[in-house]
């Protein structure tokens, strides 16, 4: 059985465990605090990064080479259709979400919230919050136009662009961080995936030393 390596409020880790839950592909999880840095772990990635999906002769590191190879080897739920145009605005919005977003928005919230919990290093930076804070607006105009010009972010079919910015939202609203009353069109959206039966695991989790946000596991916000 392929084993994932993961921490539960990486956004990379859960896109990874929304698609195999997709493509209904059996995995065990295995919680990994990459700050540690554990030898066994480099061993597996040198970069010291979650996710990793490991299983028989295979070990796979960084989030796009994982779900590109799981699109490539499994014939369930594809999320990145035949046409090169649209595999194209997809891997363009994944890489919207995955690292403009993460950059300004989700990596601020949880190095200084979170990482500095565990790591004990230091009191969280409130100006980088707030940054972040005031970032994440103009992300949720954007994905706001882009459910006005489509069904899902990419197009008319639900797509790897949909999970990557849905991931990264999940990590914020579990620690309370997104403003839904803000933009009514980007809640709904995302309440359409927060009810699909890949999503709902993330729904459960629990990190130590954080309540998730009233309404986390709430279907209907």
């Amino acid at each position: 059985m392929l084993r994932l390596y993961h921490f539960l409020l990486c956004p990379f880790s859960r896109q990874v465990r929304i698609v195999l839950k997709e493509k209904a592909i059996p995995f065990e999880l295995a919680v990994e605090n990459y700050w540690e840095r554990r030898p066994e772990f480099a061993s597996l990635n040198p970069a010291m990064e979650v996710p990793v999906l490991v299983g028989d002769s295979l070990v796979l590191a960084d989030t796009t080479a994982i779900l590109e190879y799981l699109e490539e080897t499994s014939d369930n739920n594809m999320f990145l259709p035949s046409s090169p145009l649209e595999r194209a605005e997809i891997r363009r919005l994944v890489g919207w979400f995955n690292n403009k977003f993460y950059q300004e928005v989700t990596r601020y919230i949880l190095a200084e919230r979170v990482i500095r919990y565990f790591t004990r290093i230091g009191e969280p930076n409130s100006d980088s919050i707030r940054a972040a804070k005031a970032n994440i607006y103009y992300h949720l105009d954007y994905i706001a136009f882009l459910t006005r010009q489509r069904k899902w972010l990419a197009g008319e079919q639900l797509s790897l662009a949909d999970i990557a910015a849905a991931s990264q939202l999940s990590v914020l609203d579990y620690l309370g961080d997104v403003p839904w009353e803000y933009n009514p069109a980007v809640k709904e959206w995302y309440a359409l995936i927060k009810s699909r039966p890949s999503f709902r695991p993330l729904l459960s989790d629990r990190i130590s030393g954080f309540v998730p946000s009233q309404h986390y596991t709430d279907l209907d916000f």
